[in-house]
């Protein structure tokens, strides 16, 4: 039957219009005053609708809108949350620039907008939100997923199974992206013989526009229309479907509603294919050679890996990829084997299988990072050989450490006393000193207060949870009271939540059993335990973790001290991260490449306990919490989790939960309290993302912005002439033609130095046509491992001496001993200037 769809929903009072404005913009997310303005309405129902303010707005009813409207107080409310909208959503929010535009597959910005699935997709919400707050001009592009990750249960036994409830997206704070004459924009790609179409949405988050694409339309076949309906769902076909939608689908999506962004930031290898949509749009719109788009495109790109295990890292089969490139690469006027090479290491070239995402990425990036500077340190050791002739200390990743948006993650409780008590500035990235002397101020009473206050809120939601599940309704009378009586407001409180993979190892406790059970049924200082997270569908090996947890819990009658809770999600997240005592982090170093859920801990005054990994290993100082420092000389994984198993139980037995239950004065835990204040100055100092927004922008973005700027004047002159630079290079360089010969020493024993002493190298080069101007001599020297490899290295720009025939060159330096210990010496010919710096593989001769 056809039939002709309408929605039907109260009349919103004139007097209350702002109530629609402001669910339409998820910016009432992260305003306290904002959430509380639709609270107050029916705080019930708001609950039970798990905070969609679209869908709530729907479902009040007509008289209570009436009531409210009639309400001074509220409607003073009601007003004061519309100035600060007002004052922080800029007005000409449709029509302003947007320079940069930030591309991710999955976006975490409230759990009532389910389109991602756990911290990669968090931490781009949290990005987004940063960047409303900084009025920085970016764009975001990401897919609209109808039936979004999936939702978790446990059956009888505690194994996971998933569902995939569809989204309705009326009820999702969504409009249709219009073009200049105010038609709703469509974009298709070409998938081999036949096109996949997409509808363009618009969420706005603050006044930061993210663009998501939707192909359950019409114009789609029933097997295309699949491809936005499932996060990481389907088979690689559909992945690379997905992939080619979000970076070449997406790009023309923003040229379709008016943005050319400058800047283009890649949030892992999903999004980088649309590099080639870049290029294709410089050359068959600006007229570009395929080089000089290329040269300007990757100069302006940004790439952020999150993936510290090589396996976790996306590759395609070239089988597979190679029909879907052959379009896109002729659209740019580029041979397709050339654009499977950028996705493939240079040592690999000959027999590689599969093209890599990451290198793909990283190889059309000129500014990449890490996302914690230990990770940073791990992706220059994964990716080392895309530059052969570099050390490892000189590999261009850089790190950006992540951070969380302050305002979405502190609880309200502790937003009071922060407001009370902090800087005005407390969630904007303060300078440390200030908030210091804040934090030192906050009487303890009024902070162990709000913390147990917390506590409560989440023992509470947690009953209510477990009450819902199979294993306990499944059961009789005694099952029902064991869901009512579990966990306890008043005793101390570990949780564990995140992503259930193996290596983040959520059953450690579990290799002590013993000890475990003497923690669980101590009633003299009690401990209870809470664990959620959801295992990837395909990983059974995720989601037997999850069931031994379980069953350990009913085997040995501890249920109500060691719980797991089904589903969890962003705002299950925020009761974790805000009720418990201790955030336990269990990964195998260095297999955590952030971990973001212990810096949301840390600003509510949580303690952390965890390996030395991820940010952990930046942000702990032996006041702010504990570390599980391992032993890297276990390279098994059984010995060396059974010895960080017995690390961790050695802390909770003499160190964690006996300052909980220290109560020397009166009924407050002072010593606690004092590494809460700690935890509390690190998170909030430290690890906001504001603070992470700004680097990108200063490090990355900026840059970025100016090199595209200088690359495109005058019909890209500055482009074009680095082409050509470029192509003498390669001959010289990658042609082999260049050669320089071993340093030597003049007139100096260097098996006899002295800090302080002085010595002369020099060297003599083949420069095969280049000029001297074009290239750099250096002395490179640093101190030696064991196998005599330079590992801690510096160089000495080296000056031209004597020209000797035949484009022959000596240069020479002086190098002064500034320290003492092992010492490696040679000398290196790169390309002159920083133009080639992040290159791949990079211009470098050294010594034959």
């Amino acid at each position: 039957m056809d039939v002709q769809l309408y929605n039907v929903g109260p009349r919103i009072p004139e007097e209350l219009n702002f109530l629609e404005t402001l669910s339409d913009n998820i910016w009432w997310c992260w305003h306290p005053m904002a959430i509380e303005l639709f609270v107050r309405i029916n705080p019930n129902l708001w609950r039970e609708l798990g905070g969609n303010a679209k869908l709530f707005l729907r479902t009040v009813p007509q008289s209570r809108l009436e009531e409210l409207a009639r309400d001074p107080v509220y409607r003073r409310h009601l007003r004061v949350v519309q100035a600060d909208f007002e004052r922080q959503v800029q007005k000409d929010k449709e029509t302003k620039k947007r320079d940069i535009a930030y591309f991710s597959l999955e976006f975490g910005i409230h759990e009532s907008v389910p389109i991602f699935s756990g911290g990669l997709g968090v931490l781009a919400g949290d990005h987004l939100k940063a960047a409303s707050d900084l009025s920085l001009p970016l764009v975001a592009v990401g897919l609209l997923y109808r039936q979004g990750y999936f939702t978790q249960v446990l059956d009888r036994n505690g194994w996971q199974i998933e569902h995939y409830p569809v989204s309705e997206i009326h009820n999702l704070p969504l409009v249709r992206a219009r073009d200049k004459e105010g038609n709703g924009i469509t974009i298709s790609i070409p998938l081999i013989d036949r096109q996949l179409f997409a509808a363009v949405w618009v969420l706005w988050v603050g006044n930061v526009p993210l663009v998501l694409l939707d192909t359950e339309i019409p114009e789609n076949p029933p097997d295309l229309r699949e491809v936005s309906w499932r996060l990481y769902g389907g088979d690689k076909r559909m992945r690379l479907h997905q992939e080619l939608l979000l970076g070449i689908g997406g790009f023309k999506a923003l040229l379709a509603m008016g943005y050319e962004p400058s800047v283009c930031h890649m949030n892992e290898g999903h999004a980088g294919f649309l590099s080639l949509a870049r290029i294709s749009h410089l050359v068959n719109d600006f007229g570009y050679d395929p080089n000089v788009a290329l040269e300007t495109v990757w100069r302006s790109n940004v790439f952020t890996t999150h993936t510290p295990v090589p396996a976790g890292n996306e590759v395609f089969d070239i089988g597979l990829l190679r029909p879907y490139l052959n379009v896109f690469a002729a659209e740019a006027h580029l041979d397709v084997n050339r654009v499977i090479r950028w996705g493939i290491p240079i040592n690999d070239r000959n027999h590689a299988s599969e093209m890599s995402m990451t290198v793909f990425g990283l190889r059309l990036a000129d500014y990449s990072n890490g996302v914690s500077k230990l990770h940073g340190e791990v992706a220059r050791e994964m990716w080392k050989n895309l530059w052969p002739q570099r050390s490892v200390s000189e590999i261009p990743i850089k790190h950006i450490t992540n951070g969380v948006h302050i305002a979405s993650w502190v609880s309200s409780r502790l937003w009071g006393l922060y407001e009370r008590y902090l800087t005005p500035k407390w969630a904007h990235n303060p300078p440390l000193d200030q908030l210091v002397e804040g934090i030192n101020t906050l009487p303890d009473e009024e902070l162990w207060m709000a913390h147990e206050l917390c506590r409560q809120s989440l023992v509470r939601r947690a009953r209510k949870l477990i009450q819902s599940n199979v294993r306990y309704l499944s059961g009789h009378g005694k099952e029902a009271d064991l869901a009512k009586n579990a966990l306890s407001p008043d005793i101390l409180t570990i949780g564990f939540a995140r992503r259930f993979a193996t290596y983040k190892r959520g059953t450690l406790l579990l290799r002590n059993p013993d000890r475990l059970l003497a923690l669980l049924k101590d009633t003299v200082r009690p401990v209870q335990f809470i664990f959620a997270g959801k295992a990837h569908p395909a990983d059974d090996a995720g989601k037997k973790l999850i069931q031994e947890l379980v069953q350990f819990a009913e085997s040995h009658g501890v249920q109500d001290r060691l719980v797991f809770l089904e589903n969890y999600d962003i705002g299950m997240a925020r009761s974790l991260t805000q009720g418990v005592d201790v955030w336990l982090n269990t990964p195998r170093r260095p297999q955590e490449a952030s971990g973001t859920s212990g810096m949301k801990a840390a600003i509510n005054g949580v303690i952390n306990c965890s390996i030395l990994d991820g940010w952990w290993a930046e942000a702990y100082n032996g006041e702010n919490g504990w570390a599980i420092e391992g032993n890297d000389y276990y390279t098994e994984d059984e010995d060396r989790d059974n010895y960080e198993s017995q690390l961790l139980f050695n802390l909770l037995e003499n160190e964690i939960i006996p300052c909980f239950y220290e109560r020397s004065n009166g009924d407050l835990p002072v010593r606690w309290i004092k590494r809460m204040k700690a935890s509390i100055v690190t998170g909030l100092g430290k690890f906001s993302s504001e603070r992470m927004v700004e680097e990108y922008r200063r490090f990355f973005y900026e840059p970025a912005e100016a090199s595209y700027r200088k690359l495109t004047v005058d019909d890209a002159a500055c482009a074009k002439a680095l082409v050509a630079e470029k192509e003498r290079l390669v001959e010289a360089f990658d042609g082999g033609k260049l050669y320089i010969e071993r340093p030597t020493v003049d007139g100096n024993n260097l098996t006899d130095m002295h800090v302080g002493d002085k010595f002369k190298v020099s060297t003599q080069v083949y420069l095969a046509g280049l000029r001297p101007d074009e290239v750099e001599v250096e002395a490179y020297y640093g101190t030696v491992n064991v196998h005599n490899e330079i590992i801690e290295s510096g160089a000495e720009k080296m000056d031209m001496v004597e020209e000797l025939p035949d484009n022959n060159y000596r240069f020479s330096c002086e190098i002064v001993c500034q320290a003492a210990g092992r010492f490696g010496l040679t000398a290196r010919i790169k390309a002159a200037g920083h133009d080639w710096d992040n290159s791949v593989p990079g211009f470098m001769c050294w010594p034959r």
